[in-house]
């Protein structure tokens, strides 16, 4: 409710019925073109990702936010079930709920659309405090077409399935049909309608994902006769020019990959369509999430490693990350699903996906302990979020039972200076160090200072740092100005020192504030100095965050 105060003497001049009339009937239009007017001005600038000197920002409300994610469970983003997600995300001390919308809830008859799950999903967070990022589980889910309506599943004939090599349909619709993508978009421009209507002024819902995983487990293209035909003919114009290739055939063109890129190409047109057609009814960032291309050994249940077996196949997996940028420049960013708790494939898998046309931006991931550290790798490469699956309580977990402390320890952490964190990322004034096996010690580089990370405790005076025994240890330190620092970690200790100086050689902490942020300002809490700072600035599992000014002598 707005209200208006009008201040000033009383009204002693006299007018005729007439004028006073027309002055009261103009006064008053003048008023309501204002009351009006009142709403937009106060409403909240609509999320955007931005893009800086090579970095990305996710703004919202007009300034860089840092996702602190929990996805629920598939089937969690119901009323009933809400209550326990609300304690989840309280629990893991996340900012950002990220919820799936099924369409066979969403439109369970055609054309007939129930937005309860949407409105209490968008309303709950509202009262929890959080943002939301929602999933639309569409023609795909995994590469598997399990979340459609009972009236898309009942009619193949309309909305034709993938037909393997041999002739045999799988559950994957195709996306050479033109009636599932219409009826696809039809729903999702209805979503999106839907939530500019209850979320234009306040922005609770920040991203939508589209589709899930897409693709197909089970053939690696659609093989039907009429995708047969096509397959047969000239590779399109646009897609020549994405690649760079020369005419002919899908064959000629791309050899033992034709089938795949058929399917990437059908793919991503589709979900760029679905994409530009949401886009029109509610401008906010719509992004998609991929199944990686697994190592071998890092999926021993599936031994052969190619498309449609050991992921979907379509999908914007790491060798077609830029065709997809190409086919589908609709999509905000496409996110990386990574589940493997291997260091050199996790961080080689954001270096791919963190690109100068793509934002890095981490949508799922392991939540037991050992993809902890990773959150600190994602925040050194200037990731706008992470966020682990399967944190509420439902009672079943894909993901098995393993204790799982590290993601809400990170999120308490870094959760009341999100914002801060998500500035000094977008500014480049922030580096982390991880810790790995056998590496117990990292120099950080800020030019004029440096900063030595040791991993492990006890440190004794002159002895090497310990390491810890899961090698978890990691360290946060941002320049805030040219001789001020903000500095953080878990099991690590933090020295600053000079280029070519040991600590203390004509170098020294002028003060270390311990304090934490609120609503952007920061608040001192007590100072350190002595034993909390003579063998370095030590961070143990407890939060605790430092503003360190240095001086030189």
């Amino acid at each position: 409710m707005y209200t208006i105060t009008f201040l000033g003497g009383d009204f002693s001049m006299r007018f005729s019925t007439r004028m006073r009339f027309s002055a009261l009937s103009s006064f008053a239009a003048a008023a309501l073109l204002a009351f009006a007017a009142l709403p937009q001005a106060l409403a909240v600038e609509a999320p955007q990702i931005v893009q800086k000197d090579g970095r990305y920002a996710l703004l919202v409300e007009g300034r860089p936010y840092l996702i602190l994610g929990g996805q629920i469970h598939n089937s969690s983003a119901w009323p009933s079930e809400l209550p326990q997600v609300w304690e989840s995300m309280a629990a893991l001390h996340a900012n950002t709920v990220e919820a799936p919308v099924y369409w066979e809830q969403f439109e369970p008859q055609e054309g007939h659309f129930d937005y309860a799950n949407v409105d209490q999903i968008v309303k709950g967070a509202r009262a929890h405090n959080l943002h939301v990022v929602l999933l639309w589980f569409g023609t795909w889910k995994n590469g598997n077409m399990h979340y459609v309506p009972a009236w898309v599943k009942g009619d193949p004939k309309r909305f034709p399935h993938t037909m393997r090599p041999d002739g045999e349909p799988i559950d994957v619709l195709s996306p050479d049909s033109r009636n599932t993508l219409d009826a696809d978009k039809a729903a999702f421009t209805a979503l999106m309608r839907h939530l500019k209507q209850i979320d234009n002024e306040q922005h609770t819902v920040l991203m939508i994902q589209v589709e899930n995983e897409s693709g197909n487990i089970g053939s690696v293209r659609d093989n039907s006769a009429e995708a047969n035909r096509e397959f047969a003919g000239q590779v399109p114009a646009d897609l020549l020019a994405a690649t760079h290739k020369q005419p002919g055939n899908w064959s000629q063109v791309f050899g033992s990959e034709a089938d795949e890129t058929f399917q990437v190409y059908h793919q991503a047109k589709y979900i760029n369509e679905i994409v530009a057609a949401g886009k029109a009814e509610f401008a906010i960032p719509l992004y998609i999430n991929v199944w990686l291309d697994y190592p071998a050994a890092q999926t021993p249940q599936r031994q052969l490693d190619a498309p449609g077996i050991a992921y979907p196949s379509g999908g914007a997996v790491q060798k077609f990350v830029g065709l997809w940028r190409a086919l589908a420049p609709s999509i905000d960013m496409i996110g990386p699903d990574i589940y493997a708790d291997d260091s050199a494939f996790y961080r080689e898998t954001m270096g791919v996906y963190n690109r100068p046309d793509n934002p890095l931006w981490i949508p799922e991931t392991g939540r037991d302990d050992s993809f902890g550290k990773f959150f600190f790798y994602a925040l050194g490469d200037g990731a706008i979020g992470f966020s682990p699956f399967g944190v509420d309580q439902s009672g079943w977990n894909i993901l098995g039972d393993q204790p799982w402390k590290a993601h809400a320890s990170n999120f308490a952490l870094i959760g009341p200076m999100d914002r801060e964190v998500a500035q000094l990322e977008f500014d480049g004034k922030l580096k982390t160090a991880v810790e790995e096996p056998g590496q117990t010690a990292q120099e950080l580089d800020f030019g004029g200072w440096q900063a030595t990370v040791e991993f492990g405790f006890p440190q004794p005076d002159g002895r090497r740092a310990p390491g810890t025994k899961d090698a978890h240890g990691a360290a946060l330190v941002a320049q805030l100005g040219p001789d001020e620092f903000l500095v953080t970690g878990v099991d690590a200790s933090v020295s600053f020192h000079l280029p070519g100086k040991l600590p203390w050689m004509h170098s020294q902490i002028v003060s270390a504030q311990q304090g934490t942020y609120e609503n952007g300002v920061w608040k001192p809490l007590r100072l350190w100095n002595g034993d909390e700072t003579d063998r370095g600035l030590c961070f143990y599992q407890k939060p605790e965050v430092l503003r360190v000014r240095l001086g030189r002598f």
